[in-house]
């Protein structure tokens, strides 16, 4: 098992799913259209992917014994956002797949990078020290298991997505 918190490794991903949204979009900011190499979709896409994968290990394995043990209102607001996040990044699929201009991707871009820092502004230090005190040693390393090679379930969608 690590030895890192388990919010530590969840911070983690959050900067690394950023990362790879930063990296598209500065490649959009030189002047790239998204077809360009230079505007490379693969980060954008990792990092969707990796977000998508980090939504549900939250929604799966953190957010039902927290919510078990009261903290019902910190989860539902995660679960709304979430939720948010899993629509504006279907957004984001449907521009790429489109072939949508560089600035409209940008935008969108920006937008999911503001609703991410506003949602991992509030869980940082609500929740994942709340998963670091109460989930079970068992639990933190099933947790651990899957950070380290986890797969989402094919067709699973976070709770609150409309798209």
């Amino acid at each position: 098992m690590s030895t890192e918190t388990l919010s530590a490794a969840l911070e983690r991903e959050h900067r690394e799913i950023d990362g790879g949204i930063e990296e598209y979009a500065a490649g959009l900011e030189a002047g790239a259209e998204p077809d360009h190499d230079a505007a490379d979709p693969a980060p954008l896409r990792r990092a969707m992917e990796g977000l998508r994968r980090h939504i549900y290990l939250e929604e799966e394995f953190i957010f039902p014994p927290l919510k078990a043990s009261g903290l019902m209102m910190p989860v539902f607001v995660m679960l709304r956002e979430h939720g948010e996040l899993w629509d504006a990044m279907s957004g984001l699929d449907d521009l790429l797949a489109t072939g949508a201009n560089a600035s409209v991707i940008q935008t969108a871009c920006q937008d999911l990078l503001l609703r991410l820092d506003a949602h991992n502004s509030k869980e940082e230090p609500v929740i994942y020290p709340q998963a670091d005190a109460q989930l079970s040693d068992e639990a933190t390393a099933r947790l651990h298991d899957f950070l380290a090679d986890g797969r989402m379930p094919d067709g699973w969608k976070c709770e609150k997505a409309t798209r």
